[in-house]
């Protein structure tokens, strides 16, 4: 796949973006570099490796699920403009 000038101008239009006409060779070689790259990607074999998140090894931590009230409403609750004991109280805004 190979762009040229005219479609340059069209992918610039069609993205609502404003591009000098002295702008559009260069940003369609920039473009075919880069889809031929992701050609040379497509090419590589990955039939035997397995989906992967993340190139270094992690293990997620896991931890219960659970309903809590986090322990420290005091804290929580430090900066509130306005609560009502253990709660925030926000202004009415349905009516």
């Amino acid at each position: 796949m190979s762009l040229d000038k005219a479609a340059v101008a069209k992918i610039a239009k069609l993205a609502r973006l404003k591009m000098e006409p002295d702008r559009q060779e260069a940003l369609a070689s920039e473009l075919n570099r880069i889809l031929s790259f992701v050609e040379e990607l497509q090419a590589v074999n990955t039939d035997n490796v397995q989906p992967m998140t993340s190139v270094a090894p992690m293990k997620l931590r896991h931890r219960e699920d659970a309903v809590t009230d986090g322990g420290k409403p005091e804290a929580v609750l430090k900066n509130a403009p306005q609560r009502q004991g253990d709660f925030y109280t926000v202004p009415k805004v349905v009516e």
